[in-house]
């Protein structure tokens, strides 16, 4: 079961157990796991809609916000997120002010989209940055529904120069000392879903024969040097990692994705990170069971989780947090219908994407549900 343990009776009591992560301690084994919703302001500021969202959900263990851009060229998404300004700094506080009044923890997705951009996007019509000038597939459509972005093929990217690789560090280091200023309780690196740091990471997009790109170690060290970067503001306990170890989403592939991951994991280990968030999006081979014997700190496990398997997970030792998307989109007080064995809201697919309250913060908590179309507590809920 790919590194997940089969349990005849899992004990849904392990999922509210409480744990150590990083600099804080977590009520439950429950999280968040980051949803992009594209519901902040045009300029990326956390607006009321948004604080909303976050503060319905304060009921996980962690909240892992939606991804949010460290500067102006890391931006691919209209109505995205992002803390680089004085703007965005303030519009988060209210964020992180609300989740922590609600007993919760909330830390930042950090996400550098590299180059999947488009110069519509970017500061005077510039061209996307990456570790190469490696193209994505310019017919593939990604999305089962539509982001706002764009309407048209990924241009050719521009290979960052070794003196601009340092800048980019640097920016996530500075978008660091502003979480910690937002009150957020750590920092995610999303190294995952073909962005920046898996550019970096993946052969096919990093054709550089300096220190950054070859042979695995120097593939890995862009993505190692963000966490020593961002280690530095508070200690590497405000600082955790997100990988999809395998997958080929965005047009990343990598030809030893065991031997690449095995060492990321071990490296993370060594700087005792917050969390390692890993991702198993169907590939086949044991992702949760390599990682989980690389990294020796706390790993979040997602991707089609149900509380049963979640339980399963925990109990075994084979994670420590299960990370639960779609689950808690749709059901903005997940924990208590875990713990009580309510049925499951189901999120709506046509509203991932748009702008507004409705498919976001209109999602009802068990009391108020209709129970119309609602799926059993250990399903899985697909979306409408």
């Amino acid at each position: 079961m790919n590194g997940i343990g089969s349990l005849a009776r899992p004990p849904v009591e392990e999922l509210f157990k409480p744990l150590q992560v990083g600099r804080i301690q977590v009520r439950n084994r429950l999280a968040f796991a980051p949803c992009t919703r594209q519901r902040s302001d045009l300029d990326g500021t956390p607006n009321d809609l948004n604080v909303e969202y976050y503060r319905q959900r304060s009921g996980a263990g962690l909240i892992v916000s939606e991804g949010i851009y460290p500067d102006d060229m890391g931006k691919g998404y209209l109505f995205s997120p992002g803390l680089c300004t004085e703007s965005h700094v303030l519009g988060w506080r209210r964020v992180t002010d609300a989740v922590h009044a609600e007993g919760g923890a909330i830390f930042a997705q950090i996400m550098h989209v590299g180059r999947l951009s488009d110069p519509l996007m970017l500061p005077g019509g510039a061209t996307p940055i990456s570790a190469s000038a490696v193209r994505p597939d310019p017919t593939a459509r990604h999305y089962t529904v539509s982001c706002p972005r764009p309407k048209r093929p990924y241009p050719t990217p521009r290979a960052l120069g070794a003196r601009e690789v340092y800048d980019v560090i640097d920016h996530y280091k500075r978008c660091a000392q502003m979480a910690d200023r937002a009150g957020f309780d750590g920092v995610e690196i999303h190294a995952a879903s073909g962005y920046l740091p898996m550019q970096f990471l993946t052969p096919n997009t990093n054709q550089r024969d300096d220190e950054f790109g070859g042979s695995i170690e120097k593939r890995a060290s862009f993505l190692l040097a963000c966490v020593d970067a961002m280690s530095e503001v508070k200690g590497p306990g405000f600082v955790a990692v997100k990988v999809s170890p395998g997958w080929t989403f965005h047009d990343v592939f990598d030809d030893d994705p065991v031997g690449t991951y095995t060492h990321v994991g071990r490296e993370l280990s060594k700087r005792q990170i917050a969390y390692l968030q890993v991702g198993n999006f169907g590939i086949q081979w044991d992702v949760f069971g390599t990682m989980r014997a690389a990294f020796d700190g706390p790993l979040m496990a997602v991707v089609g989780f149900t509380r049963a398997r979640g339980a399963q997970a925990v109990a075994s030792g084979a994670a420590d947090l299960i990370g639960f998307g779609q689950g808690y989109m749709a059901n903005p007080d997940l924990e208590r219908r875990y713990e009580n064995g309510w049925p499951l809201e189901r999120p709506r697919l046509e509203a991932y994407y748009t702008q507004g309250a409705e498919g976001y913060t209109d999602y009802p908590r068990y009391e108020d549900s209709p129970l119309e179309g609602v799926v059993p507590v250990d399903e899985y809920p697909t979306p409408f």
